[in-house]
């Protein structure tokens, strides 16, 4: 009943190892271009230096602005912060230490909005910085 048990198993691993194999065969040259592209763009996302990057903005912050988005893009070699900050002065503040911080240039606000339903207005940004000077 086991020898059954484990022959079943193995066919079983047998048809969807044969109908993968189909699937790969069937596959045209555009669609493993795509799929290498793919891998590509992982592959550069992985490389980024991740604990420098998080260093760095971590030695940004402050009480007054939470992070609440991290984006990097790394064919652009570029990272994309969302956050919010109590006030405005606070929201410029941590612009000129993000700025001050190792590995990021060219530092700057691409929009912001002051949350008036909030009673306490909070001011909610998006910075883009260029990551350089990394390893």
């Amino acid at each position: 009943r086991a020898v059954n048990l484990e022959l079943q198993q193995v066919e079983t691993q047998r048809s969807l190892l044969g109908s993968q194999r189909l699937a790969l065969r069937a596959s045209s040259p555009r669609q493993l271009d795509e799929e290498a592209k793919r891998v590509e763009s992982v592959l550069r996302q992985l490389a980024l230096p991740w604990g420098a990057i998080i260093e760095s903005v971590e030695d940004a912050s402050t009480a007054d602005v939470a992070l609440l988005q991290l984006q990097p893009d790394a064919q652009q070699r570029q990272l994309r912060l969302g956050a919010e900050a109590r006030s405005q002065q606070a929201m410029l503040e941590y612009l000129q230490r993000l700025a001050a911080t190792r590995g990021l240039t060219e530092v700057h606000v691409i929009n912001h909005q002051v949350r008036s339903e909030d009673p306490q207005h909070p001011v909610r940004f998006t910075v883009q910085a260029s990551l350089q000077g990394l390893p």
